[in-house]
């Protein structure tokens, strides 16, 4: 029996000459989740996963067992493939690079945190600020692209470029507090302390304000209605002096205003030498003692007084200890607003300790219970003909409605201001009170805390209308005059 002639062509053991037919079965076709290009799907997918890539090879590896092995190309071409698909696939496998901009955020916060308009040099460092914000927000802008905080915080610095006419090319502030170190700028060397510390939060800032009949808040935000008639120490530590004189209001009255007020900016290194400020009834001046305007030397200031209203109104920024203080003349009294460092509020001696903005007035001074709520001191004897006006020209319902149209906000602010117009019938204490309040806002660094009310009056005083100070005000304006 003859054999059969093999064909030249035919099969050579378990590979296909690339010459061959293919096979009668059509190849299934790919999945679209394999061709699909890796930038389509409007976010929903920007590329498959690791996971799924591995899927599909492996489901790819068992469809090519099923079928006829094709002879394998030659290496220098395998291993072309492999590390064209590592290059198209690495950027799947890797974490994405992280949006800064809440860093860029931080960062430009702590910079212009510490600056006020109201001094020279303002305009400048804001800029440079502004410049070095955008410049951060460009070095993080591809890998915040989509992202809507980023966007608006271009927009922002844009349009604050704009409005301050600040450059795009300039210098630029430095978010590293060892290169900004300014020893005559608290701000500065605060915060170069806290980063060798590890810690990167703003100092922290205390307020204390005096004003009226006197009504003091202090730095613990405690408000007390006082008599502290005389020379009173408000602070006294180590780098700030301030004293204020009170002398009564009306005859047979124990409630007091202020007259005189003394602030000594102690020497402070290279910063600036020993100022010392001083204000009566009728004098605010717009100078120190000696005739000076400023302390200390460079540009900006060490020490400055500005002068807001002549005669009126003057504010004194000092730079090297973070602290600023406004003084003020309203009818024939003066009122004080100061914030300070906690830090340096803090620092004193235990001889020092008599300071009514850290421990506030004397229980022997007080006139209140320290919390602002009026305290019924005569008991339940008190005559209902307490209810009469304290002092011609004001009723209660009157003094009431001259402080609501001044003051909204029926706090302690206004109860203030209601009983000094009871205790004294001078109209110039509603504006004294109006303007601690703004005093307050302008410089207390808390905003949830600009208001207090009375204790358990959940955020309005008991009542909620004009009457709400009947029960209180009366037995505090009987006490006054006992």
């Amino acid at each position: 029996m003859m054999r059969k002639k093999r064909k030249r062509g035919a099969s050579h053991g378990p590979c296909r000459s690339y010459s061959h037919e293919p096979d009668t079965a059509p190849a299934p076709p790919p999945s679209p989740e394999l061709t699909r290009p890796a930038w389509t799907g409007m976010g929903l997918r920007a590329a498959p996963s690791c996971a799924a890539a591995a899927a599909s090879a492996a489901a790819a590896g068992a469809e090519q067992r099923r079928r006829p092995q094709l002879c394998p190309p030659p290496l220098a071409l395998l291993l072309l493939l492999l590390l064209s698909l590592g290059l198209l696939h690495a950027g799947d496998c890797q974490q994405p690079a992280q949006c800064r901009i809440q860093k860029c955020t931080t960062d430009f916060v702590s910079l212009t945190s510490h600056l006020n308009s109201a001094v020279d040099g303002f305009d400048s460092e804001f800029c440079k600020a502004l410049r070095a914000y955008a410049g951060c927000t460009q070095r993080t802008s591809k890998a915040c692209r989509g992202n809507l905080v980023y966007h608006s915080a271009v927009l922002g610095i844009s349009d604050l470029m704009s409005q301050r006419n600040c450059s795009k090319d300039g210098p630029t502030s430095s978010t590293n507090p060892e290169v900004t170190h300014d020893p005559c700028n608290y701000h500065s060397h605060a915060g170069a302390r806290e980063h060798r510390g590890g810690d990167l939060n703003p100092p922290s800032y205390l307020f204390c304000g005096l004003f009226g009949d006197p009504h003091l808040r202090t730095f613990k935000d405690h408000f007390q209605t006082c008599k502290v008639e005389g020379a009173w120490p408000l602070i006294d530590n180590n780098y700030l002096s301030v004293q204020v004189t009170n002398v009564p209001v009306v005859p047979g009255s124990s409630a007091t205003a202020t007259n005189k007020i003394t602030i000594i900016f102690k020497a402070h290194r290279e910063c600036t030498e020993q100022k010392v400020y001083q204000a009566v009834t009728d004098d605010l001046p717009a100078a120190f003692v000696d005739g000076s305007t400023s302390g200390g030397a460079g540009d900006p200031r060490s020490l400055l007084i500005v002068e807001r209203e002549s005669g009126r109104s003057v504010e004194m920024h000092a730079r090297y200890i973070g602290t600023t203080v406004f003084v003020r003349q309203l009818g024939r009294y003066l009122t004080l607003a100061i914030r300070m460092p906690e830090a340096l509020a803090m620092s004193y001696e235990e001889s020092q300790d008599l300071q009514l903005c850290v421990n506030g007035c004397p229980l022997s001074e007080r006139i209140d219970d320290g919390q602002g709520q009026v305290s019924a001191i005569l008991g339940p004897s008190t005559p209902h003909t307490s209810l009469a006006p304290a002092w011609p020209g004001y009723t209660l319902e009157a003094a009431s409605a001259q402080c609501h149209e001044r003051m909204p906000v029926k706090d302690i602010y206004f109860q203030s201001c209601v009983f000094d117009l009871l205790t004294t019938g001078d109209a110039n204490f509603t504006a004294a009170a109006h303007s601690a309040l703004g005093d307050v806002e302008a410089l207390h660094p808390r905003r949830e805390r600009w208001h207090i009310f009375p204790s358990g009056s959940q955020g309005v005083p008991h009542g909620g209308g004009p009457g709400a100070v009947t029960l209180g005000l009366p037995c505090l304006i009987l006490v006054v005059f006992l």
